[in-house]
């Protein structure tokens, strides 16, 4: 006797748009990779120009440019990673395995304290200008500041604009994955518990 396949449950719109706001996240981030690694040429030499005119010394001058060149590679390796990791978190919620909901909670949450910090940083940086006392420390903040300036003009609104982004992306995909038809897409392979109470009670069959 044949039975009929029993036909596959769908995959909520909510998991789909969670996944897809994972990858265009993912997309982002390797955007912002590049983006740094290609206005760092332009940003040393502009750095370099400025402090030709003032009292730092050479030494100074390209300790500052290889500490920002150390700075952008790192940035930009994390950033990959982080990329991959929201790749792969996508996958897993299409294929609907419930350890990747867990893993794109967690993710979430660090995304968003991260998020957070880089905003914060973002907007101390412009408001709060760097002063330090002394003749040396007077000389090295002035250092800085020309690092900042040499950036180009829109590094700033841009980084300031992927920051809120990731904010609100991440608390849109952890607000997608906690509706109702995706805790029953992730649940659906789970088996029901049976009732509690007494066993049912054996036929009994006449004596004969």
């Amino acid at each position: 006797m044949s039975y009929p396949d029993q036909a596959q449950p769908r995959r909520p719109a909510v998991v789909g748009l969670a996944a897809a706001v994972l990858v265009l996240m993912a997309v982002g981030a390797l955007a912002y990779a590049v983006a740094g690694l290609v206005a760092l040429g332009g940003t040393v030499d502009r750095f370099r120009a400025a402090a030709a005119g003032t009292t730092a010394g050479a030494g100074e001058t390209d300790g500052l440019v290889t500490l920002l060149r150390l700075a952008v590679g790192v940035s930009a390796a994390l950033t990959v990673l982080v990329g991959v990791v929201l790749v792969g978190l996508a996958l897993g919620l299409f294929a609907g395995r419930p350890g990747s909901r867990v893993a794109t909670w967690v993710v979430c949450g660090l995304g968003l304290a991260f998020g957070c910090c880089g905003l914060a940083a973002l907007v101390g940086q412009r408001a709060v200008p760097l002063r330090l006392s002394g003749r040396d420390q007077a000389t090295t903040a002035e250092t800085l500041g020309l690092l900042g300036d040499a950036y180009p003009s829109w590094w700033i609104p841009v980084n300031a604009a992927l920051s809120a982004g990731q904010i609100l992306g991440y608390l849109v995909v952890t607000a997608l994955l906690a509706l109702p038809a995706a805790n029953a897409w992730f649940r659906r392979g789970r088996p029901v518990p049976a009732p509690a109470g007494p066993p049912p009670a054996a036929p009994l069959y006449p004596i004969r």
